[in-house]
């Protein structure tokens, strides 16, 4: 299994072009599946991720071609099997989005539980209750997800217990072939959402207020316009990049970024003392050579500081000047990569089970540590940057899940590192994806 060793010391500077969204290309890939019409997308990134909603694709009788580098034609007009297998559906949570274009198009579908990085719990509850609501029956075999509905699925109105992702791209795919209105209270407002409902909507669906907690979808009898779509860039891969320069003190231009999506990124880096300049596709932070000022913060829902970054911010301010409050808000168990931060000499306290208070170092020291889930696999290499001597970093099949050639990247901003094959290590199984 591969490894990662960062040599410590470097300054990030340079340009880099972030690559398309990983939580968006997912549900994307999944909806292709209400289509009988040829489907391409452009900008999807290099990712395991990818690779396996591609073969879960294929497994359900899809063809799935890549065109180009960052392209990928798909054809789902003989995509009659519906039942998701566990060996593919264990290593993604995202397979769980097959359930609703499966169920709108078909009338059945069968999908073993998914799988997912240990960061909390995260039930689809909210999934299987809102295909109920539509109409299905729902019933749980031997670890498959059985879901059936007799003729077209049923609009109705939906109030969703708690803000969940997955849950409400699951509920607006089902929804877009469903007889009648569908409202969805209490939506996701992520961007990767109103990304999904662009694209369904290029396909000939009706769904407005995405963006918004209140999604209207009217449902149609078919999709039927063959479409050419791009994805949205990674919000949270750009927002890596940034926090790369602003640990060491660099500086850096993000190409093929929105900015509009890092707000709040965008204002905590400022508040660390980032001279931050944006324009409509790029975004050039520099911290003219100053350390970063410790910051705290709490994760929350969009437009509030992702989850998904939690993790590289509390590396910066392992390595800031001052102290900091950070408190995980979304996830009950996604500090795990404290203790391993603590190896290279982070001063990171728990005050409470989900906040910790960090006392920022200007001096770190390399140690073997080992990453237990995606977004702190990238927390492990930003900190590893400002360690004294060289950081081996174990399980980096995670960074492959959710960042397209980062050791590449890196070296391109002027750090050193590179991979290293262990194949004496078993891999463990993991994965995730943010519901």
């Amino acid at each position: 299994m591969d490894k990662l060793q960062v040599v410590g010391g470097a300054i990030v500077s340079g340009e880099v072009t972030i690559s398309g969204a990983k939580n968006a290309v997912l549900p994307i890939m999944a909806a292709t599946l209400l289509t009988d019409q040829p489907v391409i997308l452009d900008n999807v990134p290099l990712l395991e991720d990818v690779n396996t909603m591609r073969a879960l694709l294929q497994k359900l009788g899809a063809t799935v071609t890549k065109e180009d580098n960052g392209v990928l034609g798909f054809s789902t007009e003989a995509a009659t099997q519906t039942e998701a297998p566990y060996d593919l559906v264990k290593n993604m949570r995202a397979s769980i989005l097959v359930l609703g274009p499966l169920l709108a198009r078909f009338g059945h579908a069968e999908v073993a539980f998914p799988g997912g990085c240990a960061i909390g719990m995260r039930p689809v509850d909210v999934h299987l209750e809102a295909m109920e609501a539509l109409g299905a029956t729902i019933s749980v075999n031997k670890g498959f997800i059985c879901a059936k509905v007799n003729g077209r699925l049923k609009g109705c109105d939906l109030n969703l217990g708690k803000v969940t992702v997955t849950g409400t791209e699951n509920i607006m795919m089902a929804a877009c072939l469903a007889e009648g209105r569908t409202v969805i209270n209490n939506a996701a407002p992520e961007p990767e959402v109103i990304d999904l409902a662009n694209f369904l909507n290029t396909l000939g669906a009706s769904i407005q207020g995405a963006g918004t907690h209140t999604i209207v979808i009217d449902g149609v009898e078919r999709l039927g316009k063959p479409t050419r779509y791009q994805v949205i860039p990674d919000r949270i891969e750009a927002g890596t990049y940034l926090v790369a320069a602003a640990i060491t003190a660099g500086s850096i231009r993000l190409n093929a970024v929105n900015p509009k999506h890092l707000e709040a990124v965008l204002a905590l880096l400022k508040k660390a003392g980032a001279e931050i300049s944006c324009g409509d596709d790029w975004i050039r932070l520099s911290m003219n050579g100053k350390r970063p000022k410790a910051v705290g913060f709490k994760t929350d829902i969009y437009p509030g500081i992702p989850t998904d970054m939690q993790a590289q911010l509390m590396a910066m301010n392992a390595a800031a000047e001052g102290d900091a409050l950070m408190e995980e808000a979304v996830f009950e168990n996604r500090l795990m990569h404290v203790p391993e931060m603590r190896r290279l000499g982070a001063h990171l306290k728990q005050v409470d089970s989900n906040v910790i208070q960090s006392s920022g170092r200007s001096s770190l020291t390399a140690a073997p540590v080992k990453a237990t889930d995606l977004r702190a696999s990238a927390g492990l290499v930003l900190i590893a940057l400002m360690a004294e001597g060289s950081t081996v970093i174990s399980r980096i099949y995670h960074l492959d899940r959710g960042y397209s050639e980062l050791d590449s990247k890196l070296r391109s901003l002027g750090v050193d590192c590179q991979r290293i094959t262990d194949n004496l290590e078993d891999r463990e199984a993991s994965e995730e994806e943010i519901g």
